[in-house]
């Protein structure tokens, strides 16, 4: 995707004022004696910020702005390491609020809606964002925040909801409990925002059947506004990326060179207009790629494929790399099996093993079934793993994000 003159220009613009503020960006520019860019050829000469980056700059250290300009902080969700604290403007939380309700009318949400918000708040982006968007809409909020899955189901059947926002796994078990409880005709949902984490087609199907809605995928984080910078529409052919406010560049993971439009690799964002803490070719980790052409849809707003994984939720076991996504992709080909799956990695008796654990119904042949999901698992990454089959609902299910891949080899 070309930066345009017009992305250049705010790029220019933040330059000056990431030198201005001298924060670690800023300090990086003078060293690297920089003071704007002209071509596209030049942008690519600019320094990544990584995460590391924003940790060391811990707690203060991105503010690109004098203190009294600050009016809000948010913090990563991340729960190692130091954390990130992000400074923003009164202008930055505007700027988050209109690109929210632009997200909400992509998924058809009009004022008429009322908005069921799950996903938490306070120092976490996502509940606020979230909130935001529905009031810059002109929707009804219902800000329920994580958890008391009866209050929420409670709340979707005297309120009637008609939108629900919520992690897929949250998303997931709502559907299940809706189900369960006998609810499927007392509710009236018509929309789900889904976001924070990746999910398959098996688990999107499960949770809009279960809770009778069409579903939305919505992108971000922390670092960059929080989620609402991205969203899919209703022809469902990737997300629909707001260039007015990022520049959204695909890089090579490994050597971070620039990959062409529709090659898979690393999402690395600059953000155009953001003041309290502006950023620079940020490298994300999320891993995507540019959906070459115009959607069906007639937006000009560019598209990245669904987010396929992280470039550091990769695990090595017996010297295969391996992504979570891999064994996805296997369990995708078996009807019979759910959504929901965990990968547990030991080292018992002198080897490194790999566990799969996934659900099924009591109608199935466990031993046959799990026979040959480990016979596919071979021909995909090369080795055997051991795949115990479970009841349906015995896997944990997580109001936030589901944790799939638990390493227990080094405790």
């Amino acid at each position: 995707m070309q930066i345009s003159d017009q992305q250049l220009e705010l790029v220019n613009r933040q330059i000056e004022r990431l030198r201005a503020s001298n924060n670690f960006y800023g300090q990086r520019l003078k060293e690297a004696g920089i003071t704007g860019v002209s071509s596209k050829e030049e942008f690519l000469k600019l320094p990544f910020s990584q995460k590391q980056d924003l940790r060391d700059a811990y707690p203060l250290g991105l503010a690109a702005v004098p203190e009294e300009k600050i009016v809000r902080i948010h913090s990563s969700s991340g729960t190692t390491g130091t954390p990130v604290i992000v400074p923003y403007t009164a202008k930055d939380v505007e700027d988050w609020a209109e690109q929210f309700k632009r997200c909400y009318e992509f998924a058809g949400v009009t004022n008429r809606d009322r908005i069921q918000i799950t996903p938490g708040y306070g120092l976490w982006t996502a509940g606020i964002g979230f909130q935001a968007g529905a009031e810059r809409l002109g929707a009804m909020a219902i800000p329920m925040g994580p958890g008391n899955t009866e209050k929420q189901l409670q709340f979707m059947v005297d309120m009637q909801s008609t939108v629900i926002c919520a992690t897929s796994s949250y998303a997931l078990l709502l559907a299940e409990a809706v189900e369960a409880r006998g609810l499927r005709d007392k509710i009236a949902l018509k929309h789900g925002v889904i976001g924070s984490e990746r999910w398959g087609a098996k688990i999107r199907k499960r949770i809009e059947d279960g809770l009778g809605i069409d579903t939305y995928d919505i992108y971000g984080l922390t670092e960059v506004y929080g989620p609402g910078i991205g969203i899919s529409c209703k022809y469902d052919c990737g997300m629909h990326i707001w260039d007015d406010y990022i520049y959204l560049e695909i890089v090579d993971p490994k050597t971070g060179d620039p990959v062409p439009d529709g090659e898979w690799g690393e999402i690395c964002i600059t953000t155009l207009v953001k003041e309290g803490a502006p950023l620079i070719r940020f490298r994300t980790h999320d891993l995507s790629r540019i959906i070459p052409g115009e959607c069906e849809c007639g937006s000009k707003y560019p598209r990245i494929d669904t987010i396929q994984g992280r470039s550091d939720d990769m695990f090595k076991i017996h010297g295969v790399n391996v992504f979570p996504k891999q064994i996805e992709e296997v369990l995708a080909l078996y009807p019979q099996l759910s959504s929901e799956y965990q990968i547990r990695l030991s080292h018992l008796e002198g080897k490194d093993t790999m566990r799969i654990y996934v659900e099924t119904d009591g109608t199935q042949d466990w031993a046959d079934l799990s026979e040959e999901v480990a016979h596919e698992v071979k021909n995909r990454i090369g080795f055997t793993p051991m795949v115990k089959i479970v009841e349906l609902g015995v896997l944990p299910r997580s109001e936030k994000k589901t944790k799939r891949v638990i390493d227990e080899r080094y405790e």
